[in-house]
């Protein structure tokens, strides 16, 4: 059977996490503070999932105006479902759900900066971070 998408599937905060176990984002998401996962969960704009019957295996979480701007937070693919075009089909579900002169802006792991730029996107020169407990 092949993936399915959705933008209406509802997830759990475990689900999501163990996503992030079974991606690379496992990394560099807080796997092992389950209300901020809640959080994360809970306060996006768009989720786009991509399941193997009952089990997730890709989702694409935004915070979005819906506009002008699309910042995609997490775009995660179990790793044994990677190389499928799972990532590239989530974008292009989240990029469906927006307007169509509204950008989508990423942050890339560092791993990932060659998957951006080999499915066409451009890099940016001048992205900023204020490091959590950084004062400005």
């Amino acid at each position: 059977m092949p993936i399915t998408y959705s933008t209406n599937h509802p997830i759990t905060a475990e689900q999501l996490r163990d996503l992030f176990v079974r991606s690379t984002l496992g990394e560099r998401r807080p796997i092992d503070d389950p209300e901020r996962i809640a959080g994360m969960l809970r306060h996006a704009d768009l989720l786009c999932t991509a399941w193997d019957h009952e089990r997730l295996v890709g989702v694409a979480r935004s915070v979005t105006d819906f506009v002008y701007c699309c910042y995609l937070s997490d775009l995660a693919v179990d790793r044994s479902y990677q190389r499928r075009g799972i990532g590239r089909a989530l974008l292009r579900l989240t990029q469906s759900r927006l307007h169509p002169a509204a950008s989508l802006i990423l942050l890339a792991a560092p791993g990932a900066t060659g998957y951006y730029q080999r499915i066409g996107m451009q890099a940016h020169p001048s992205a900023w971070i204020a490091k959590a407990g950084e004062p400005i």
